[in-house]
């Protein structure tokens, strides 16, 4: 292990079923739904990066497994609007019109994209979001190297960034910048790896500074998973898992809700704030209750 890469104290252990799998006969017809799903996206090949066509993609692979996605808005720390996504992709309805009352983006006066920073469980992170809107993703250079994922993570216009090498560093933080500045919004996972909860794992602050030299506002949004009503760690992708293995859990998985909850912005100014505060700011927003940092991930200012 590198001096500069993110290890979190969660283990594969720490991904658990909270309520009894699906029959075989399920995970088996969801399997080939979601072969189904992916394979129609990746057929649009490069038009599966427009926004409607990648929103409905997204959906339609959360839905292929049986996820169901959870939109809700928070507006000055009180619960607002919920909505939920279908499973059957399109067929979104309430989900879309909250998705497009809420958004992840921030309308500015002038054009600027929006630094979304949420936190990181799972590998359907990255669906779920785009499932609200359709943002560029900042992934972890691994991501490209993932059987099927990665292949659509490319088509969806990803940038991938090489975590193990600080010397880019500048350059990842400047070429953020710019994208912001030219109206393009952001996701990022500023944990910089995945943990079993929310309430693990301290935000890195390089991309936040990004925000602060593009003056771009920050969206801190939470991702939460349960099943049945109940908190769960199933869809955790953690430690040195095989990607096709936390796959086989989550098509095993019943009752698998994806909880999206979409925070009031952060509207940094150069001088007034640092890259410091805003990542303090963007995960108090982001992580409820008490907020332990386990052991193996102090922090730090790379990405």
């Amino acid at each position: 292990m590198s001096t500069w890469e993110v290890r979190s104290g969660c283990t594969t252990g720490c991904a658990a079923h909270a309520v009894p799998r699906v029959p075989f006969t399920e995970t088996a017809r969801r399997c080939a739904t979601f072969a189904h799903a992916a394979g129609r996206a990746l057929r649009d090949g490069e038009r599966m990066a427009e926004p409607a066509r990648l929103r409905a993609h997204a959906r339609a692979v959360l839905g292929s497994i049986g996820v169901r996605l959870v939109i809700e808005t928070a507006e000055a720390g009180e619960a607002g609007e919920t909505a939920e996504a279908g499973q059957a992709g399109e067929a979104a309805g309430t989900g879309r019109t909250a998705a497009g009352a809420a958004g992840l983006s921030v309308p500015a006066a002038r054009p600027r994209g929006t630094l979304v920073v949420a936190n990181h469980i799972s590998w359907l992170d990255i669906p779920a979001l785009l499932a609200v809107e359709p943002v560029t993703l900042l992934a972890k250079r691994e991501v490209g190297d993932w059987p099927l994922v990665g292949t659509l993570a490319r088509r969806a216009g990803t940038r991938f960034i090489d975590r193990d090498s600080p010397r880019q560093l500048p350059a990842t933080v400047a070429s953020l910048a710019e994208l912001l500045r030219s109206g393009r919004s952001v996701a990022a996972f500023p944990q910089a790896t995945t943990w079993c909860s929310v309430a693990y794992g301290a935000f890195r602050r390089a991309t936040f500074q990004a925000a602060l030299d593009a003056g771009a506002p920050v969206r801190p949004v939470t991702i939460a998973y349960e099943q049945h009503g109940l908190p769960s760690t199933v869809a955790g992708f953690l430690g040195d898992e095989e990607f096709l293995s936390s796959v086989r859990r989550v098509l095993g998985a019943s009752g698998l809700t994806v909880r999206v909850t979409v925070h009031p912005p952060l509207l940094p100014h150069s001088g007034a704030h640092d890259r410091r505060a805003l990542a303090e700011r963007a995960r108090a927003a982001v992580i409820t209750g008490p907020v332990p940092v386990r052991t193996g991930q102090a922090l730090g200012t790379y990405l």
